[in-house]
Formats: structure tokens, sequence, C-alpha cells
């Protein structure tokens, strides 16, 4: 029997109104691999990683983590996401601690109380993160990369088998995006599968095993060395808008 692709999307097509964020997108993605996604602003980055997480539902297409749907994914823990901007209160008093242990829900009980195994799954997470120090301070109190690896740390207590990082480096300070990229690459390592956006095309040939350029749909999909050819940036960077 022949084991599913760790992330297969196929023919995504997403409106938003007369707007047309995603064109007959497909991608997939095997298990143990860093792939950055790519595009200028607008491009349809975001609008993909919510359609994979079924936070907009597409017009057509279909979406499988280790060939199950998003849904049945979500709940048996394979499909993390960090946004490029949570909702958070940051004046809410919940400790860095808290908001790691997120990760753990879908692990626990109806009653959503931790066990050993979820406190050594923060305990990790935290280290792994540089965050242990911090653990019990107030999240709105960390810096603004503090914060980022605080929701990354939550996506490795999670366990997720393919996890969705958008923009995880954007306003945050080089001690945090070195930090990042370690766990990250260590994530990898595990077996796990990274879709990452970012605007740093300077880094993805350091961070990335593959890369995606996206403008609406897939314009080109490999290695970095292939994807950052310069007549390929140009169509996905330098494209004037097309009428949908």
């Amino acid at each position: 029997m022949t084991t599913p692709q760790a992330l297969s999307v196929h023919g995504l097509t997403v409106r938003y109104g007369d707007v047309l964020a995603l064109d007959d997108v497909t991608l997939e993605l095997g298990h143990g691999v860093v792939c950055g996604l790519l595009g200028a602003n607008g491009s349809g980055k975001s609008t993909l990683f919510k359609a994979i997480t079924e936070m907009v539902a597409p017009q057509r297409g279909d979406v499988r983590i280790h060939g199950l749907s998003p849904a049945r994914a979500r709940r048996r823990g394979l499909l993390g996401y960090v946004p490029q901007t949570e909702q958070v209160d940051w004046a809410f008093p919940v400790r860095v601690v808290d908001v790691v242990m997120m990760g753990r829900y879908g692990h626990m009980g109806p009653t959503r109380r931790p066990r050993r195994s979820d406190h050594q799954a923060v305990a990790e997470a935290l280290e792994r993160t540089g965050l242990t120090s911090l653990a019990h301070r107030q999240i709105g109190a960390l810096s603004g990369g503090q914060r980022k690896r605080a929701f990354v740390a939550r996506g490795i207590a999670q366990g997720a088998g393919v996890f969705l990082l958008d923009e995880p480096f954007a306003g945050v300070d080089k001690p945090s995006e070195r930090t990042i990229v370690r766990v990250l690459r260590d994530m990898r390592d595990a077996g796990a599968t990274l879709l990452v956006s970012t605007h740093d095309l300077a880094g993805v040939g350091e961070l990335c095993d593959e890369a995606v350029l996206l403008h609406r749909r897939v314009l080109a999909h490999g290695s970095p060395e292939q994807v950052l050819a310069p007549d390929l940036l140009l169509r996905t960077f330098g494209l004037e808008e097309e009428t949908a």
C-alpha cells in the first residue's frame, strides 16, 4: 500500500466575492521536508494556509493531510498552524506555559486536564525554543520575537506531522530568527513536513529543501536553486495584475 503524501492540495480555487484569490492550486509535499512558500503581497499565501486549515471554504478543490481530510487531521493533532498575526488579547493574564499547553488539547480528554506526558511535551517545547526561563511570564510581556517563538513552541508541543507557518520571521529579532530556523530543521529531521511562507528570499536556500512560487496559482515548485531563477522571480514578483 502506498503511503500518502504528507500534504496534498489538488485544484484548489478560492474566491472572495469577485476576487480570485487562488486559481486551481495543486501542490504535494512528502515527509520530512521544509518548503518555502514565496510570493508578493496578495499572491494568495495566507489564503492557501486558511484553505488548508478550512478557515475559508474553497469554491472547488481537495486537501489531504496524510491522506485525511483537514478536519480529521486536526482531530488527530496532525496539522499545526502558526498564522501571521495571532488573535490574542495581549493584556489577558495568560502565561507562556499556558499558551504552549494549548497545543496539547487534542491529546487530552474532554476535561482538558494535563497529564504527565502533556507537561513533559510542553517543557521540551519551551526548552527547544529557549523559553524555559520565561514560562511563567505573561504572554503580552514578551518581545515580538519571543511571542512568535511561544506559538512555534505550541506547535512543537502539539506534535503535528504537517506544520504551516505564515511569515514566522516577520518582525522578529535575530536571536529569535536563529532559534526558529534551528527548531524547524529539527522538526524536519524528526519527520515533520513544514510549509513556511517568507519574504526572505536570501534565507530560503539555507532553510528550505524545496520552494514554491505562488501568484494565485503555482508558478514553480522545485529545489530553491531551481525556483529562485531570475526569470521565475520576475514572473512572480513582476507580474501585472491580471483580470480575474
